[in-house]
């Protein structure tokens, strides 16, 4: 009973409205609230703020939601681990990235559901780093792969999968006519199409831009690499895409993609999980296909 009582506050957290909290749950809005209500009286402090609809959480329900979700995500491991040792492992793998290193997930999809043939994966492609982090922190995420800097300060496991570095897309010019490689401060007087200022990985060429005394200011703003590609094939923009991104869409015909130089910049992306013992199941199963997929060397192949 205390499980589903916790289940009917961590719903209501995340739906902030208690008939949708109630649908989520399959229960009746009567049953949900009567939960909570009982919850409130085994732990004797009031955990919602109640008027003609819900107000919020007091402080205290804000901290039992966090002890809740907790919980119930070790139930749910215990169950996958017991579950495993009887017919091998099964359940679904929750892993989000932030957009530039979606084709790194790519890479640990196929051989971790090769390896585990009963699982599957649910892959959320476009969040932003701080989204990850309180995916990860609420339990809603198994897995993130994303940037070490927008981890470092936090309680969880870094994994190093390889180092994001950077060319400039740009249409191809004549045959013989452009540059081997290209500072960033000469990439600034491109017409750019870059990500939108809100993700990191526009933050990150930022900050490099800064580092090379020039600031940009896109024509063009997008929250998808793909979306880069596009624009640049469309004949007049030019744009900072992460090296990675060619395992995805190669060089396409008509295109040139230069390094930049001057200065060389990399930024360290890796698989990050919740730093908790005993490890889930589905979470350590990750771990194994990670270090044996050699991400980092196969992106190193690729061509400029």
């Amino acid at each position: 009973m205390l499980l589903r009582q916790l289940e009917y506050l961590v719903a209501l957290a995340r739906a902030r409205h208690f008939a949708k909290a109630a649908r989520a749950c399959y229960v009746s809005q009567p049953t949900l609230s009567e939960g909570i209500r009982k919850l409130e009286d085994e732990l004797g402090i009031p955990l919602v703020q109640r008027g003609r609809r819900f107000d919020g959480l007091t402080p205290e329900g804000e901290r039992v939601v966090l002890w809740a979700q907790r919980i119930l995500a070790d139930r749910d491991a215990m169950q996958s681990e017991i579950q495993a040792l009887r017919a091998g492992l099964t359940g679904r793998l929750r892993i989000g990235t932030v957009p530039t290193a979606s084709t790194a997930v790519a890479l640990l999809t196929q051989p971790f559901c090769a390896a585990n043939p009963l699982t599957t994966v649910q892959v959320f492609a476009d969040l932003q780093a701080v989204d990850i982090v309180n995916r990860l922190r609420t339990y809603e995420l198994d897995a993130a792969v994303t940037y070490h800097s927008s981890v470092a300060a936090d309680d969880f496991t870094f994994l190093p999968l390889y180092q994001e570095r950077y060319v400039l897309l740009t249409r191809r010019p004549a045959p013989g006519s452009g540059p081997a490689e290209i500072s960033w401060e000469e990439a600034a007087q491109y017409p750019l199409c870059l990500l939108h200022p809100m993700m990191q990985g526009r933050q990150v060429l930022d900050a490099v831009f800064e580092t090379a005394g020039v600031t940009v200011t896109p024509r063009v703003e997008t929250d998808s690499i793909a979306s880069l590609f596009a624009q640049v094939r469309a004949g007049h923009w030019a744009s900072v895409v992460p090296h990675a991104w060619l395992h995805v869409f190669g060089v396409p015909p008509g295109m040139r993609a230069v390094p930049l130089v001057r200065p060389v910049r990399t930024e360290r992306i890796g698989l990050v999980l919740p730093a908790r013992e005993p490890r889930s199941m589905l979470a350590q199963a990750l771990i194994d296909v990670a270090d044996r997929a050699g991400i980092s060397a196969t992106l190193e192949r690729l061509p400029d």
